[in-house]
This record gives C-alpha cells, sequence and structure tokens, in this order.
C-alpha cells in the first residue's frame, strides 16, 4: 500500500476565508478538493452507467452500506471482489455507514449501547447494525473511506437528548476505531452535537482527539434554519485540524456549497443532481430550470450554452421538454448527465478560483447570475 495514502495537502488558502484548494490521496483516485461525490446509493448512480460517471471527470461516489446489506448482501459483494469489481467503478468509493437510515426507520428500530436493532422495510426480517457490524459490512464493500457508525439526532432535540446521543456516538467512534479494516481503508469520525453550539464543539474536539485520516460534520441540512445550521458547521470546523479533509454530509446544493466551502470543507454529497433530473429540473450558470414549464416548448436553445454535456451540445430545451412531457427514458438519462455535469464543473470553477486567488469574485458573480435566473424561470 501506498506511503501516501490518505496524504492531504492544502494547495492555496483564501486570504479572507476558510476556502481551501487541496490534495487528497485515497486508494483508488487522488481527489481535488473540493470535491463533490455523486451518490450510489445501491451501487450505481442513478441513470448512468459507472464509465459515464468516470468520463465526465468524477473520481469517487457514494454507496450506503445499509441499502447494500439490505440488498444483495456484502457478503455477497465481497465474493465478488468488493464494490468497485462489482459496479465496475474504477475510481475511489466512500460508504456511508448506514446510520442515518436507521435512524430514519423511526417505528421499526430499538437503540441501544450495543447498537440499534431494526427490521428491514424491505420484508421485515430483523436485523442489528452495532458499530462492529457497520465497520464489517464497510470492510466487505472495500471503499476507499469508511464512515464511523453514528446516531443521527432527529430535529428539533432538546439538549438532554442531544448530550445523551453525542456521547453514545463518541463511545461508538472508539468501537468503530478499534474494529478492523482492509489496508487501503480509512475510517473517517462524524461529529454530531445537534443545534446547540457548545456540545457542536465539544463533539469535534472529541472526535478530532482521535487520530484519523479525515473528519465529517453530520446532522446538518435536517430541517433547521440555514443561519442555525451555518453557525453550528462553524462551531465544528473551528475544532477540526486544518491539516485533515472536512466532509459534510448530505449538503447539496450550490447555495450550500459556497457557504460551506466558505467556512473550511472539502467534501460533498447529496441526491440532488439525479433527484432533481428525475423531476424535470436542469441546474444551469443562469439558475434551476423546469423542463415542464410552458416558456420551453418552442425554445431553440439549449439549457446551458457554456456546458459541455451531451445535452447542451446536441439539443434544444423544446426537445428535452418534449421527451420529459412524453414520458421517454432517455429525458432522465439526459437531465441526470447534465446535472452531474455541472456539479461537476461547479467544484472545478470553485477550485480553481481558489487556486488563482479569485474566489470572492466567483461567489459574487456565481451569485448574481444564479438569482437572476431562477427569477426569470419562476
Amino acid at each position: 500500500m501506498s506511503s501516501s495514502l490518505g496524504q492531504f495537502t492544502v494547495e492555496r488558502y483564501c486570504a479572507t476565508d476558510r476556502a481551501r484548494a487541496a490534495r487528497f490521496q485515497t486508494a483508488h483516485a487522488e481527489l481535488l478538493t473540493p470535491v463533490f461525490m455523486p451518490v450510489g446509493t445501491v451501487g450505481a448512480v442513478k441513470a448512468m452507467d459507472p464509465a459515464e460517471v468516470s468520463a465526465i471527470g468524477y473520481r469517487i461516489i457514494l454507496g450506503n452500506a445499509f441499502h447494500l446489506q439490505m440488498r444483495p448482501g456484502s457478503e455477497l459483494i465481497a465474493r465478488f471482489g468488493g464494490l468497485h469489481k462489482f459496479m465496475g467503478w474504477e475510481g475511489a468509493i466512500l460508504t456511508d455507514s448506514g446510520g442515518y437510515q436507521v435512524f430514519s426507520l423511526s417505528s421499526l428500530r430499538k437503540i441501544s449501547e450495543d447498537g440499534v436493532e431494526f427490521r428491514s422495510p424491505i420484508d421485515g426480517a430483523l436485523h442489528f447494525f452495532s458499530p462492529e457490524r457497520s465497520i464489517e459490512i464497510q470492510r466487505n464493500l472495500g471503499s476507499d473511506i469508511v464512515m464511523a457508525f453514528d446516531e443521527c439526532i432527529p430535529y428539533p432535540s432538546d439538549r438532554p437528548y442531544t448530550q445523551k446521543s453525542t456521547d453514545l456516538t463518541l463511545r461508538w467512534l472508539e468501537r468503530c476505531q478499534k474494529a478492523p479494516l482492509q489496508p487501503h481503508q480509512m475510517l473517517f469520525g462524524i461529529v454530531q452535537g445537534g443545534s446547540f453550539a457548545e456540545l457542536r464543539r465539544f463533539s469535534a474536539q472529541q472526535t478530532a482527539s482521535i487520530e484519523l485520516p479525515g473528519y465529517a460534520v453530520g446532522g446538518l441540512s435536517v430541517g433547521e434554519p440555514k443561519p442555525e445550521m451555518l453557525g453550528m458547521l462553524e462551531e465544528a470546523v473551528g475544532q477540526l485540524p486544518l491539516e485533515k479533509p472536512v466532509y459534510a454530509m448530505g449538503i447539496g446544493t450550490p447555495e450550500d456549497f459556497v457557504e460551506f466551502v466558505s467556512r473550511g470543507v472539502d467534501l460533498f454529497d447529496c441526491v440532488q443532481p439525479t433527484r432533481h433530473a428525475r423531476n424535470g429540473q436542469l441546474f444551469t450558470r443562469r439558475g434551476i430550470l423546469n423542463v415542464r414549464n410552458a416558456r420551453h416548448r418552442d425554445s431553440e436553445m439549449p439549457p446551458d450554452e457554456q456546458c459541455s454535456c451531451s445535452l447542451c451540445r446536441r439539443f434544444s430545451m423544446a426537445y428535452i421538454r418534449h421527451l420529459f412531457v412524453a414520458k421517454e427514458i432517455v429525458a432522465m438519462r439526459l437531465l441526470t448527465q447534465h446535472n452531474l455535469q455541472y456539479f461537476y464543473d461547479f467544484m472545478k470553477g470553485c477550485r480553481e478560483s481558489i487556486l488563482q486567488g479569485q474566489w470572492e469574485s466567483f461567489r459574487r458573480n456565481w451569485r448574481e447570475n444564479w438569482l437572476a435566473g431562477e427569477a426569470e424561470d419562476s
């Protein structure tokens, strides 16, 4: 295994905030940050061939331990040589621990110090996820980045519950660290703490006291007001080591990207680009376009003249609107490919602007164009 595994090299910091451009070495790819990770929950980015995702430029995707364990099972995937070989993906993979999915089954699960007992939403079978079991599943999957098993705190929650949950997540992290991984795998700890500043700082300090290749901030964008979300992010990131990558879990709108990058976040994931595509919404440099909007019926223009995706290079808004309204399967593929291209280009723009010392200008120009476009298609 390469001695550079886990190396995080900051190439340039922004002079006015915590934004930074860096390189992070995983076993299967060097990641150029800030970076967005397309979500491939069950071993596939929806509507896309892995080769198409790679062709856009992505070098990392996200899989989910819960869903892959429910079907087809991590043991089966291990027999096929791990998730990389199973799905034909040559880049890096980050696997979520399954904690969010388990805790979302509020009526089907029971939490204890040992872990969580729950019934599968697929067939009702009884399962038990402990920190050790979550790590075992991710070891079977063979992902590059393994997430610790944590308790996801609902919003809103009172302070006693939040304190108890935060403490439990920290104890589980210690157990996750002791569980064996494959030599190429790296464990990330997760900061919780709910909406209490002192608990966010405490969780981040205690998590950072365990030497790990990287750290994540969880429990954000769960219904709280945006100023509160950004405040909790600042409390957490301020306690994490500068020399390690920071991952904001489940954050995936361009508006959030610029705010989170400014506060020192390096990795992102979200279902937004693929989900919006299935709902007929395109992310563009002039805002989100609703394909169903009647004003696009006769439009000869592509969705985004600056985009290099197949949709924008070859087709008009009128054609893609026709395909979507007619429920042609190819419409979902084209919209998904476009949205993933936009997210890739957006993150590339963030990175290049930081490297060139033009981050503030990039933020300002992007926001002006985005807001103008949203007003246009409302």
